[in-house]
């Protein structure tokens, strides 16, 4: 018995739906695992991954997200942007800029701590030591002046996580906080 014209029809249709739905699918698979020659390459976040993130044994961390800062030798003037970055992003923060601190390592005399506190009233100033050496140590580009400059982003269970390059803009520090508190349900 052969098909009719209107069975065809039919049959023709649904391949065509058929395709529709499973042809952008097929292709997608093509791209992503058949053809070397394309992969998505964006990112969402500003800051390098530190991949696997360091645990780091700190005292300070009070269960917050936290920005630290290196300062070795005198704090100048893009030291004290950096200072003023991290402020502006924590305040951009609003409700949740109580998830997250900010703390300052220096070097001893490195700089007045009294007008440094006065200009920084949140921000936690600690002195170089020779107890936090240890950790210290685990910061990519520890060795040397490598790490001048750069903001260190620590998670609330004191992993070691991201970094920001001395040419990091503040708002993409603040769209990565803003990603992170939202996302998680710690600190």
């Amino acid at each position: 018995m052969m098909p009719s014209t209107q069975d065809r029809r039919q049959r023709k249709m649904l391949i065509g739906v058929a395709l529709m739905f499973f042809a952008p699918l097929a292709f997608a698979f093509y791209l992503y695992y058949g053809s070397n020659q394309w992969r998505p390459g964006h990112r969402v976040n500003t800051g390098e991954l530190i991949q696997p993130p360091r645990p780091l044994k700190t005292t300070f961390l009070n269960g917050k997200w936290t920005f630290l800062y290196l300062q070795h030798g005198a704090c100048d003037e893009q030291c004290m942007r950096h200072l003023y970055d991290t402020r502006q992003v924590r305040t951009a923060l609003d409700r949740e800029m109580t998830r997250v601190q900010r703390v300052f390592i220096a070097d001893v005399g490195c700089c007045d701590l009294a007008a440094m506190r006065e200009m920084h009233p949140d921000l936690i100033i600690r002195a170089n030591s020779s107890d936090d050496a240890a950790w210290l140590g685990q910061l990519p580009g520890s060795d040397g002046d490598k790490n001048a400059y750069r903001t260190y982003l620590i998670d609330p269970l004191g992993n070691l996580m991201m970094y920001y390059p001395p040419d990091a803009k503040p708002k993409g520090m603040l769209e990565d906080m803003k990603r992170l508190l939202r996302l998680s349900s710690i600190g």
